[in-house]
């Protein structure tokens, strides 16, 4: 841990470290979500979020290599940490301002992985995007078909028929840099 991130951690302890001191922060830390608050930016959460991590890494540790009643002093500090954590974590991520699918929290909710949902969704989207360019192809070379036909029945309408193709006398038709 550097000496910079264990400053800001060293700021956030709270004082006492006893478990009903617990009881009152966290009755202020409810207050506080009632008030309205700006919305956070999503590096701040993820910091929150590290911290958080740090936390449940350091009460392993203490668990881990529990020493007796020495040890158990630091693991109601580091609890209590833990708890300052998550109530700030769950504050002020309710703030923060996302937007994702109902599908993906349903998703994530029965264990599935969100990855999968991402590229169960592209391939959808391809598909669904080569069914509607087949479509467009299909109407192009309907209208070219009707045109013709028109021309061939009512040859006095090829202006008219030029012009909504837009191969009309003041609409020449696009090309890509090549004569023919």
């Amino acid at each position: 841990m550097s000496s910079n991130h264990a400053t800001k951690r060293a700021s956030r302890e709270p004082r006492s470290g006893q478990i009903e001191d617990l009881v009152p922060m966290m009755a202020r830390l409810s207050l506080n979500r009632d008030t309205a608050m700006a919305p956070m930016k999503a590096d701040t959460v993820d910091d929150q979020i590290k911290n958080v991590i740090q936390d449940l890494y350091q009460i392993q540790s203490a668990t881990h290599g529990y020493a007796g009643p020495q040890t158990q002093q630091e693991l109601v500090r580091l609890v209590t940490q833990l708890s300052g954590s998550l109530s700030t974590l769950s504050n002020n991520a309710s703030t923060l301002q996302t937007q994702v699918p109902p599908e993906i929290i349903e998703y994530v909710d029965e264990g599935r992985n969100p990855d999968i949902y991402t590229r169960e969704f592209i391939e959808l989207v391809v598909k669904s995007n080569q069914y509607m360019k087949g479509k467009s192809e299909a109407f192009a070379s309907f209208r070219d078909i009707l045109a013709e036909k028109m021309v061939e029945a009512w040859p006095e309408m090829k202006a008219d028929v030029d012009k909504v193709l837009g191969k009309g006398a003041d609409t020449a038709p696009k090309t890509n840099g090549t004569t023919s």
